[in-house]
């Protein structure tokens, strides 16, 4: 039991990672210190992006709009936190 709340930990921390070089990466590509011409920067982009979209997804069909801010990223991150906390608290007592 304790190797798979492991590995439920571990891949929450794995898409927290993930979620947060997606946000920072669109920070830099908004104020233009990154360039999506450049090849390793698109594909990065675009890779990140196909994977938090089907995260994203659903978070932007629920959420009202908002114009040009998209705050799914921040919801999604709130929830992965809190299914974080929740394993933590759940956890069996010889973790």
């Amino acid at each position: 039991m304790t190797s798979l709340f492991q590995i439920l930990l571990l891949i929450l921390d794995v898409v927290w990672f993930i979620m947060i070089a997606h946000i920072v990466m669109s920070w830099l590509i908004n104020f233009q210190v990154l360039n999506l011409r450049q090849p390793l920067v698109s594909q990065i982009w675009f890779g990140l992006t196909r994977l938090l979209e089907p995260i994203y997804g659903p978070i932007r069909s629920v959420l009202p709009s908002t114009g040009g801010l998209d705050l799914a990223p921040l919801v999604a991150l709130i929830g992965v936190y809190a299914l974080r906390i929740i394993l933590m608290n759940n956890a069996p007592a010889f973790y």
